[in-house]
């Protein structure tokens, strides 16, 4: 009887170290590529770093810069046979017309979640590593990766600080996924209208005396706000003042939410606005696919400090997210980590460039006028 399982010719646990790069790759391109474009760690290496949990060293050498991706790729290089889902059995059942699309070798990777490389909610291996790395990175004291975009951190920090009759300070612009969690965890909303320009017809920030406002109204009513949450930047680019309003929460005993889905790349270019982390947010959302270079629908949530409870926003997570999570889509995040970890300034320092180039030449177009969202 063949047990619903990815089998291989042997025991993957019993498999000796792997202590040179290899050089046969599943597919043609990979049997044609440089070997040395990816650097894998030895066994030895790995049991030095590793704190708890070793056995995945040996079947999946990873690369200490991508500890994800190197470790799916390991697994590609011993052409697996498969016994289990995904129904595609690595390609070879993919309709003609989705191999025509993406080719033939992304369907190797889209693998079932293997207990050696780890899902969303393990506690151990590559997957961890790599977010381990993503949060010093990004200067969080933790980062989890996301697979239903930013929409899922929003929900998952606000069920982690909210029970059902806990108000919720938030902008009247926040995205949609803010009212789904208010559903999901029973918070009662107080609303903050945001800044408003009738020359340009946009919405802006809200300002930390529009918070400290309605701190104190829901005080004076015998209530407590249980969070607030803040749209920063907005889809304008329109910042608020996240270090002060941080700063007047905490006094409140109050923790603070970002969603900083549009700014994930602030941390990497000193020309940009500074991170909610560095202004001292405790939970921020980033949306990595959008203004990074991981696949759509892929994101992170950081958390700083102790004021959020991080067993609770883990078991939202997992509430929240597929325990079937995209092996693409956590590789792309953890290969966004890695290319910013290198040389982020060749990624945004042109695009930087260009942008203020756009704005300086679109603003001397008689009737075109630039918004100043500083």
């Amino acid at each position: 009887m063949i047990s619903c399982l990815t089998t291989f010719p042997t025991n993957l646990r019993t498999l000796p170290s792997v202590d040179r790069r290899p050089s046969v790759h599943v597919g043609w391109r990979r049997r044609h590529r440089n070997p040395d474009t990816c650097a894998y760690r030895t066994k030895k290496q790995v049991t030095a770093e590793s704190t708890e949990d070793d056995s995945y060293a040996g079947v999946a050498p990873y690369a200490t810069n991508a500890p994800f991706v190197s470790a799916l790729m390991a697994f590609a290089e011993r052409d697996p046979a498969y016994f289990c889902f995904p129904g595609h059995n690595g390609g070879k059942a993919a309709p003609a017309m989705l191999s025509q699309l993406f080719g033939p070798d992304v369907f190797t990777y889209d693998s079932t979640p293997l207990p050696w490389i780890g899902n969303l909610f393990s506690s151990k291996g590559p997957l961890t590593a790599s977010q381990k790395l993503a949060a010093e990175v990004f200067g969080s004291s933790e980062t989890w990766f996301l697979v239903g975009g930013s929409s899922c951190g929003v929900m998952a920090s606000i069920m982690a600080t909210c029970s059902p009759g806990d108000f919720l300070v938030l902008p009247r612009n926040a995205h949609i996924s803010a009212t789904h969690a208010m559903v999901l965890s029973g918070a009662i909303p107080k609303y903050i209208t945001p800044e408003y320009s009738s020359l340009w017809d946009v919405a802006g920030g809200v300002t930390p005396s529009q918070v400290e406002t309605a701190i104190e109204e829901l005080k004076e009513a015998g209530k407590r706000a249980a969070a607030v949450l803040i749209t920063s930047p907005t889809y304008q680019g329109i910042c608020c003042k996240i270090d002060e309003t941080t700063k007047l929460c905490h006094s409140h005993g109050v923790p603070v939410i970002v969603d900083e889905a549009h700014g994930a790349h602030f941390k990497f270019d000193p020309r940009l606005p500074m991170t909610a982390l560095e202004q001292g947010a405790d939970l921020v959302v980033q949306s990595t696919h959008k203004v990074l270079s991981s696949l759509s629908q892929s994101s992170m949530l950081h958390m700083s400090g102790h004021r959020v409870d991080r067993e609770r926003v883990r078991r939202c997570l997992e509430a929240l997210q597929s325990t079937s999570s995209s092996y693409l889509l956590l590789a792309s995040l953890d290969a966004a980590r890695a290319q910013l970890s290198e040389n982020p300034g060749a990624i945004l320092g042109k695009a930087m460039e260009m942008a203020d180039l756009a704005r300086l030449r679109i603003g001397r177009i008689a009737g075109l006028s630039i918004l100043d969202a500083s």
